[in-house]
């Protein structure tokens, strides 16, 4: 198992020090280094009188919810926080227009998956230049969030900003997801990532932005990225962040590792300004 450096050093389940109970909690009849007997004797009895009050604490917020659950004025169970009315609808409004990306697994044997979204009305799709890169230049297929399955056509690659645009016949009828206004981001509001993490078409994570103009590498420049705690995986690569509105703020693009262990809470996004730039310069390149 690899050591995260900067998070202590490990312990698993099998330590257990000789001055702790079999709960990992302090043995009170056990006196510390030159530490007097009677005082941890002191001790042990505050931690007796403490296990009473939280007992009865438990007790107390059981009966509690006893009560209210017979429709008493009791307190009532702690229950998870309720999802905004706003991303339940950025999500049925974006999740449609999100597909997933094929590249390669013929002959070169290299092939990488990850997601995209439709910009236009003609079909043009945006996607991670990175996702070509390693499905070594193979066949690219573009999958609808309804299964169907289309060949697409490679219009342009921008390596220097990690973006790639695609186009898909216009049998896919993919409706282009709306943009956010640059500039119009905010650090704390919260943010939708939607894609295929993990081959898992569909999903979507919520966060918030955590942070702007935030410097780090992308494709082959350092650029500045819409920063999230959304969580990111292998597979989010070229799907839309988008805000509560529903409309894109950015293409999520990388996350930070500890030990490339997966996602840690911070991703990171083109934002969409630069996104719709260099598509309009490719689609007007490409055609």
């Amino acid at each position: 198992m690899a050591v995260q450096t900067g998070l202590g050093e490990p312990r698993g389940p099998w330590f257990l020090s000789p001055d702790l109970g079999p709960d990992g909690r302090p043995r009170w009849d056990v006196p510390g280094p030159g530490e007097d007997p009677s005082r941890r004797r002191w001790r042990g009895r505050l931690w007796t009188a403490a296990a009473v009050v939280a007992l009865s604490t438990v007790s107390g917020a059981a009966a509690g919810g006893w009560v209210a659950g017979q429709g008493g004025a009791g307190p009532t169970a702690a229950s998870a926080a309720p999802v905004p009315a706003e991303l339940v609808t950025a999500a049925q409004k974006t999740v449609p227009g999100v597909v997933s990306v094929l590249v390669g697994g013929g002959a070169t044997g290299q092939s990488a998956t990850g997601s995209g979204f439709a910009i236009d009305n003609e079909q043009h799709i945006v996607t991670n230049d990175h996702i070509l890169a390693k499905g070594g230049g193979g066949a690219v297929t573009v999958e609808m969030p309804d299964g169907r399955r289309y060949a697409a056509e490679v219009v342009g690659r921008e390596p220097g900003s990690d973006l790639a645009v695609l186009k898909v016949p216009s049998a896919a009828g993919l409706a282009p997801l709306p943009l956010a206004k640059p500039r119009s981001t905010r650090v704390g509001e919260p943010v939708l990532a939607v894609g295929s993490p993990l081959g898992l078409a569909g999903t979507v994570t919520a966060g918030i932005v955590s942070a702007l103009n935030r410097q780090v590498r992308l494709g082959t420049n350092r650029r500045s990225a819409v920063q999230t705690d959304a969580s990111i995986n292998p597979g989010n690569s070229g799907g839309p962040l988008v805000n509560a509105r529903g409309e894109v703020v950015g293409v999520n693009t990388a996350i930070a590792t500890i030990d490339g262990s997966g996602s840690i809470g911070i991703g990171f996004a083109i934002p969409i300004d630069q996104v719709q730039q260099t598509a309009d310069t490719i689609i007007g390149k490409g055609g």
